[in-house]
């Protein structure tokens, strides 16, 4: 193979992905000056039971998926839509390597309400 064409494909393998990734915009996260009370709890929830293993403000994974813009997507990384009972769901009873993680039901709506911002 020609060092032309060689250098030509090796542009394209390397360009191609980050040309693509930027195709995918995505939402801004809601600035924290201006969350609810409930966001605000949730964002403390998010903090204290989610931040070890997501990151919220972008979609680059930590141990688990980030959540950047979750609930203005499709679908979620495990292929299902992003409702709030999927969510939920998941969040109380875990997904593949997530554990399941116990909350009141107040938790759980004010960690919701948190996620929509995202």
């Amino acid at each position: 193979m020609r060092a032309s064409v060689r250098s030509a494909m090796l542009a394209i393998f390397c360009v191609l992905p980050t040309l693509l990734a930027g195709c995918r915009h995505l939402p801004p996260s809601k600035p924290a000056s201006e969350w609810t009370p409930q966001e605000a709890r949730g964002a403390a929830i998010f903090q204290a039971k989610c931040a070890r293993c997501h990151y919220p403000t972008t979609t680059s994974g930590l141990h688990g998926p980030g959540l950047q813009a979750l609930t203005k997507l499709k679908a979620m990384p495990s292929g299902a839509p992003p409702t709030d009972e999927r969510i939920s769901f998941v969040i109380l009873h875990g997904h593949q390597m997530m554990p399941a993680t116990p909350l009141t039901d107040d938790q759980l709506q004010d960690l919701l309400a948190y996620l929509h911002t995202l």
